[in-house]
């Protein structure tokens, strides 16, 4: 572990973390972000299946390499006696114990939160789960993309030719920032308290909370926002209009000054003010397709960059639709100093992405990604294991 010139917020926090995929690795790689130690329990040999699921970044998998930096990887068989012991002498010394088993599976292995709240009382354990431990779907597997189609929100994405998944998985991303707060404001009650709170986190709650908006409009308007690409399903004019060079810029309007500067400074049609058509917001919904249509007829009598000048000049807010090359090189990013390189298993490094919350006068850690097993014979030195007792352990295939 590298040094750091001031200790970090979470240093001396220990979390263990039973861990695969993207929901839970993301919750800890914040957890570690912070400076707390997070010691990742992958599967002999092959590790969290996650590694596997590309090789693009120098062989190793982006997934993996976003969300497992600065952690500590050891391998343990958890379906052996020895490697569940092992497992309990870390949690003896743990804060916090995060898991995202298949459902039921950390319960038959002997550590779900009632069990371990019997052998453990300091230790805040994290469940994330697919429905919620308790309810009609409790044992039903789920992914980010089964998640996207239950709460509906594939159903809001795309256009009229069809329905599309979000392009991240924000189900998972939901499900780990909710997992990362609640371990925090456990962390904080057991501080002000003394009594350790168990968290427990499901893919998808923590994504019907964001369903909230067109669930309320759906069940009190008796219909859903309609499906219709880049343009707000809400709120017009608001949306992505191609200029003259064939770039996309996509503007919105939030509120009656900005739609007055709209007319008179950027579509130059002042009379479009006090025409009933557009009066209010809803107005503006209801006859969406005129006004896209002046405004694309406007559009493309200037390239992208003239538009957007105009519009700042105007005061509305507008954006060059980006593709990733695009984003990869944003002036902000670089200019704000957002890309530090991170070490890779293999000996390479590449940029990666500095957390986006700032903490005055804390740096942020940016260690390297693990390989797997990389640390555990000396977190197993550190339980007291001697070198022979680990090439026994490691011969049993239990590391």
């Amino acid at each position: 572990m590298t040094g750091h010139p001031a200790p970090l917020p979470l240093t001396g926090v220990t979390v263990v973390s039973v861990e695969q995929a993207v929901a839970a690795p993301f919750a800890t790689r914040q957890l570690a972000d912070l400076g707390a130690r997070v010691i990742k329990v992958e599967r002999p040999g092959e590790g969290d299946f996650a590694r596997r699921y590309d090789t693009t970044v120098d062989g190793e998998s982006s997934y993996f390499v976003w969300l497992n930096r600065s952690k500590e990887s050891l391998t343990l068989d958890l379906k052996s006696a020895q490697g569940r012991e092992i497992l309990e002498q870390l949690l003896g010394g743990a804060d916090v114990f995060v898991q995202n088993l298949a459902p039921g599976a950390a319960a038959r292995l002997g550590f779900g939160a009632e069990h371990l709240a019997e052998r453990h009382s300091s230790l805040i354990p994290c469940s994330i789960t697919g429905y919620g431990s308790s309810g009609p779907w409790a044992d039903r597997k789920a992914y980010d993309l089964l998640v996207q189609c239950q709460t509906g929100l594939v159903s809001l994405t795309g256009n009229e030719h069809g329905a599309a998944r979000a392009g991240v998985s924000v189900a998972d991303i939901a499900a780990g920032m909710y997992a990362y707060s609640g371990i925090l404001t456990a962390l904080y009650t057991r501080a002000t308290t003394g009594v350790a709170r168990a968290v427990e986190v499901s893919l998808f709650e923590a994504l019907a909370e964001w369903m909230s908006q067109p669930a309320y409009y759906t069940r009190h308007g008796g219909t859903q926002p309609p499906r219709i690409g880049t343009q707000h399903a809400t709120i017009a004019p608001y949306g992505a209009f191609t200029a003259a060079d064939g770039k996309d810029v996509l503007f919105s309007i939030q509120n009656e000054r900005e739609w007055v500067s709209l007319c008179e400074r950027f579509l130059e049609r002042p009379e479009l003010v006090d025409d009933p058509r557009f009066a209010t917001g809803s107005d503006r919904v209801a006859h969406r397709d005129e006004i896209n249509a002046i405004v694309a007829e406007r559009f493309r009598r200037s390239g992208s960059g003239e538009v957007s000048k105009l519009l700042d000049s105007a005061g509305i807010a507008n954006a060059g639709v980006n593709d990733v090359e695009e984003f990869l090189a944003h002036p902000v990013l670089g200019a704000r100093g957002r890309w530090q390189d991170v070490r890779l298993p293999g000996g390479g490094a590449v940029p990666a992405l500095l957390p986006p919350v700032d903490l005055a006068g804390t740096p942020a850690r940016m260690d390297p990604v693990p390989a797997v097993g990389e640390h555990t014979e000396r977190i197993l030195g550190e339980l007291g294991h001697s070198a022979e007792a680990i090439e026994d352990l490691r011969t049993a295939k239990v590391i």
